[in-house]
């Protein structure tokens, strides 16, 4: 039987006996907050994507704007996300998912591996560098990390994309991972698996590059110490200027993921190719740049399908007659 003054020595060595948290399982918890963030994001994702490739299942509705204004609105995520629902189920949400937790997963174990292989900076060095060095550095070293993974994961962001794109014909092509493989392996080679590496690549590095600079010269030159937040405004500032630098870097996204989609023997690529070609074929327009503009929205455009084969989907001349109409 244990006395009332050995309990407190024994409660003290069980504190003192639990193990810390090991590198493998930070890893792991890494791994599975990712995997977890990913699921739960991917069905904007998806949305994002159909809306790239220009499907557009469901009409557009007349609203108002705050002056009273009749104007067209197109459909936002919800009611895109319940027409998914409706032709696939709520599993349907989730198409192409499995690609991207792989590619997660690779994601992690490179930065994990290049972060432990990262060469050690003796503070002498380290003392020796200016803030701006400093920075340049750390980014130079973050990009390396960044293309390297980007390499790595890209065939999985082709499979996803490509999954993802197959809504808009209701293909089965691309029905999982080894299957995806299998057949872009065939089709196209390795090369396949690599279509729209350089905008995807040239995107992510000019985020990287202009979020952490942007950053760097807003807290040393904009943000005065003397402020008493200035610490707490400094720690949001990179987090604030992610949002503002990815309205720049976009459209490498969205090229990256059309020229994933495109050539893969889906309707999504096919119609973009014949869009194009339509509308190449329209008649040079005299004039400003608006009145340019404003041909490709005139009724003329709505006979742009029964010159190409019905490449143009009948929900155009709708959608221009809504807007003749108010």
């Amino acid at each position: 039987m244990l006395s009332q003054e050995s309990l407190p020595t024994a409660q003290t060595g069980d504190v003192e006996q639990t193990p810390a948290p090991t590198g493998a399982d930070m890893d792991a918890a890494v791994l599975l907050l990712g995997a977890g963030m990913t699921a739960a994001t991917h069905p904007l994702l998806y949305v994002k994507l159909l809306i790239q490739v220009g499907h557009e299942p469901l009409p557009p509705t007349v609203g108002t704007t705050m002056f009273g204004r009749r104007v067209l609105y197109l459909p936002g995520f919800f009611s895109y996300a319940q027409h998914i629902v409706k032709v696939d189920g709520k599993r349907g949400l989730f198409r192409g998912l499995s690609p991207r937790i792989a590619s997660i997963a690779i994601s992690t174990v490179i930065r994990t591996k290049a972060k432990k292989q990262g060469q050690p900076v003796s503070k002498k060095d380290d003392l020796m560098q200016t803030p701006l060095r400093k920075v340049m550095k750390e980014t130079s070293h973050e990009m390396v990390i960044q293309c390297l993974s980007k390499i790595a994961t890209h065939p999985f962001h082709v499979m996803s994309v490509r999954c993802m794109a197959q809504f808009v014909g209701r293909e089965v092509k691309y029905s999982g991972i080894f299957s995806s493989i299998g057949r872009i392996f065939k089709e196209e080679g390795v090369a396949g698996f690599y279509v729209g590496l350089m905008p995807h690549m040239l995107g992510e590095v000019l985020f990287l590059w202009c979020c952490n600079l942007l950053a760097h010269f807003i807290n040393t030159y904009a943000v005065d110490d003397s402020f008493s937040q200035a610490s707490a405004v400094r720690s949001y500032t990179k987090f604030v200027m992610g949002f503002a630098v990815s309205i720049l870097t976009y459209p490498f996204m969205l090229v990256a993921d059309v020229m994933a989609v495109n050539n893969c023997g889906s309707s999504s690529s096919l119609a973009h190719l014949h869009i194009l070609a339509a509308l190449l074929e329209l008649p040079q327009p005299q004039g400003s740049l608006i009145s340019r503009i404003q041909l490709l929205f005139s009724p003329r455009a709505c006979d742009l399908h029964q010159q190409h084969h019905h490449v143009l989907d009948c929900h155009c001349c709708n959608y221009l007659s809504d807007i003749q109409k108010v």
